[in-house]
């Protein structure tokens, strides 16, 4: 397996595919999973001459199960570490969800020359939880049943995510799919319980509200409609407003797992981004 380490001696997995001389897209997944999430998208964007990087986040899938650094400062650092040891320059960072806050605080921090554009999917920022400036975020009761129940069984509560609300399964006309159901839990279970309960705070609590206004190169936010994780008026429609120079996109009655669910549209919308 290929790994590299970080500032802090944290061994992580990463994939990286096509010619190091094209143009390279680095995908961050969300929580609890691991770069295999971005099947899809790895294997389309290299089919058409993209060199494509994706790794697991530190605590998740292949990557060291460490119970320290489970923080948005660390796991940027870990992708600037990644961008230094493959020598990635004039990159594209596309991020889901917790991978989205992910991508805005690296690229808020990035050294020139390292990224062009970005891509926030179903994301976190500005923020999850509701604050005062916020009041449209979810409650921290929200986020506490989420650490009560993976401390509780783990197992069982990454079955019920993709069965219900992640991919939108639990709507009354959703084309159901045993298999993402079963690789979501697959990618959940090989990481670290500890991480996972530390990240729940990292992705709800982190104020993304300064780096949105920092990033002045090309976002594309694009978001579900139907999003039952990350609603969609306490995040893009908020975020939107914060960046210098954002492409906002909501897909009708999809879901936080659209890319998922629905590739050939999400990469074909993403490759015109890209060419664009």
């Amino acid at each position: 397996m290929a790994t590299m380490t970080t500032q802090d001696g944290i061994n992580l997995f990463y994939k990286d595919w096509g010619a190091k001389a094209a143009q390279p897209i680095v995908f961050h997944h969300g929580w609890p999973l691991s770069s295999d999430d971005w099947d899809s998208q790895m294997l389309f964007f290299h089919s058409r001459g993209y060199r494509v990087v994706a790794f697991d986040r530190r605590g998740h899938g292949r990557s060291e199960q460490t119970d320290t650094g489970n923080d948005m400062d660390t796991y940027a650092a870990d992708v600037a570490a990644l961008a230094r040891e493959l020598d990635l320059k004039n990159a594209i960072h596309v991020g889901h969800s917790t991978g989205g806050g992910e991508v805005i605080r690296y690229v808020a921090r990035s050294e020139p020359g390292r990224v062009a554009k970005a891509v926030l999917m179903g994301a976190v920022p500005p923020i999850m939880l509701a604050t005062p400036q916020y009041p449209e975020g979810l409650p921290m009761e929200v986020f506490d049943g989420f650490r009560q129940a993976l401390s509780h069984n783990r197992a069982q509560f990454f079955l019920d995510v993709p069965s219900g609300p992640f991919y939108g399964f639990n709507r009354e006309d959703a084309k159901v799919s045993e298999g993402l159901i079963q690789n979501w839990w697959r990618q959940g279970m090989m990481g670290s319980a500890k991480a996972h309960f530390d990240c729940i705070a990292a992705f709800s609590e982190t104020d993304f509200t300064n780096d949105l206004k920092t990033v002045s190169l090309p976002v594309l936010l694009m978001h579900g409609e139907d999003d039952q994780v990350v609603p969609v008026d306490a995040s893009a429609h908020k975020a939107i407003e914060l960046l210098p120079n954002g492409i906002l996109k909501i897909y009708p009655g999809l879901s936080h797992g659209m890319f998922a669910t629905h590739p050939d549209l999400i990469n074909a919308d993403l490759l015109a981004f890209f060419q664009s």
